[in-house]
This record gives C-alpha cells, structure tokens and sequence, in this order.
C-alpha cells in the first residue's frame, strides 16, 4: 500500500490472454456521498472476470480499456462518504459493488456505495468472505428470489462442484430441496460431502436419462445442448434459468411448447441477499470452498487456473 494517495492494482489496457492483466499504480478513491472506501483484505476471482478480461463478460458494459476488474471483496473500511450510516471506519465488510460496472476489486481500496456491501460473516476470515458475494448473490438470487426454492423442491445444478455451482447446493438444501448435480465423477465425493442427493458424471451418461421430476435447473453451463437436453428432466411447469449468456431463444420455444418455463439471469447488487449469505455462513450451512489463494502480483495465474475448468471452489487474490 502507498502512503501518497496511490494503490497497486492489477489493470489491463487491451482485452487479451491472462498477461494482459499487469500492476500498476494509480490514484487511490475517494468516497462521495453514500459511499464507503474499503481497503481491500481479498478478492474474489469469478468465471466472469476471465471472460471480461479476454473482451466477452462484461466488457460490452464496461468500453474500452484501461481498466480493473473484480467485482468481489472483503475488507475493512477506511472511511466514508457524507450520509453513510450503516458503516464506520474500522468495520469489517463484504461485498459485490457495482456489478456489472466497473468495481475493481483487484486493487487495495475501492470505493463504491455503502448498501452494496454488508457485515463480513462472523468467523469468516477475508478470504472465506471474499470467495462468497458474487458467486453467493447469484446461487441466492436464482433460487430464492427467481425460483422460490423451498421445502420439497427438486433443483438440478449444472457445473455443481463450480464456485456458483457449491453454493447454489448449499442454499438449495438448507431450504429444504432436494438436490442433484453434475460433474466429473472425481468430484462426487464432494458433490455428497455439501449435500447433493444425487451427483451425476455428465461424462459417463446423459444426464437427462437419470435425473427426473426437477421443478428447477440451475443452468451454470451455458450451451444450448445442455439447456435443450436440460427441458427433459423438468415436470410440467418447471423453470430453467440460464446464468451465463441467458437461455438459447430456440430452447425457450420449445420450452414453452412443452409447457415450461425458461428465464435468463444476472447477478445485482444486494444487501439484504448478503446478509442472508452471511447468515447461512453463521450457522455453518454455507461453506465456500477454496480451491487457491494467491497475491494479487499473480492476477495472470489465478486466471489460467479457472480457465482449466479444473478448479472445484473459489480462487482468492490477497494484496
């Protein structure tokens, strides 16, 4: 951290491969009105950091570069802007600011407003904490405000053992769902271990041969192969959700033919979503798995590590 009103962060100046993203130095901000500057203790690294960085994602939203990507993070707050009251220096907080504008979270402060972050989880170190917003709001989102997951429900997640895909299991089954899930048989060990009822290796049988009766598919994968197969383990009625890139407009005709539902999704900013997660976390329902922790100076590697597709949990930088 500088002490002249600078910070290190990793930017980029043309979307590109993972060496794209370089340290740099630039100005520190400065909270306006409602908001808060958070020196940043971790940030979360997300599919859709990647995918921005290479010039998909978010990058239509966010125009031409230089700029910081991240969007999840755990910190303390330095100080805060006029009208801020949920917050003072000192407390310690997590977030997903801005999404899907420009948050940088790959930085050692950031600055965004106050009620797009809440109180870190209790026993939560930084890292734990900066591993669950974006990932967290998105598995939240889809299957309590979305799907009105609850007691009796049959939810399929797709990509389960990902950094949405653990989570969504968790909330699914702590609202008293029944899950299945799809991975690699190597991960069904701990598909089991965070609740799935059923794990499936998409890699050995055609998923839609064994799973039945879902009222709602979590769709983490995105292909329109994965989504037209995906209709046929739904009971009449049932919704599937496509979070990466929305629903294929040729599924969605024949899902409404056969008289089911499809929706597109993506992840906002919410408060009252991160307190529930923090909630969970509490109590111990909501564990998110770490699969790296690295400093920030190696932003570049942290990318190639998710586009392996081999990652089960999250990947955290540390400044």
């Amino acid at each position: 951290m500088s002490e002249n009103g600078t910070m290190r962060a990793i930017s980029l100046d043309r979307y590109g491969p993972p060496e794209v993203l370089t340290m740099t130095e630039m100005a520190r901000p400065r909270p306006v009105p409602t908001e808060v500057l958070v020196r940043v203790r971790a940030a979360g690294v997300n599919r859709v950091d990647a995918k921005t960085r290479a010039g998909s994602g978010i990058a239509p939203v966010l125009g031409a570069p230089p700029i910081v990507v991240g969007w999840d993070v755990s910190g303390t707050v330095e100080a805060v802007g006029l009208g801020v009251t949920l917050f003072a220096p000192g407390d310690e907080v997590y977030g997903m600011p801005l999404f899907p504008r420009q948050a940088g979270a790959y930085a050692e402060y950031v600055a965004a407003p106050s009620r797009h972050f809440a109180v870190k989880p209790a026993g939560l170190g930084h890292v734990e904490a900066a591993s669950l917003p974006l990932a967290g709001l998105t598995a939240w989102q889809v299957l309590v405000d979305t799907a009105g997951v609850g007691p009796g429900r049959h939810v399929l997640v797709h990509a389960a053992a990902g950094g949405v895909g653990h989570l969504a299991v968790q909330i699914a089954k702590a609202r008293g769902a029944r899950v299945s899930g799809t991975a690699s048989a190597a991960k069904h060990d701990f598909l089991r271990r965070i609740g799935v009822d059923q794990p499936v290796d998409y890699t050995a049988v055609p998923f839609e041969d064994v799973i039945r009766d879902v009222d709602v598919v979590v769709d983490l994968v995105g292909t329109p192969d994965t989504q037209r197969r995906s209709l046929r383990t739904l009971r009449p009625g049932g919704l599937l959700v496509g979070v990466p890139g929305g629903v294929d407009p040729a599924v969605a005709d024949e899902a409404a033919e056969q008289g089911l539902r499809t929706t597109a999704f993506m992840v906002e900013p919410d408060h009252a979503g991160l307190v529930e997660l923090a909630r969970l976390a509490e109590s111990g329902a909501l564990t998110a798995e770490i699969a790296d922790v690295l400093p920030l100076a190696e932003a570049p590697e942290a990318h190639r590590l998710l586009e392996s597709h081999h990652t089960t949990g999250k990947v955290v930088l540390t400044p």
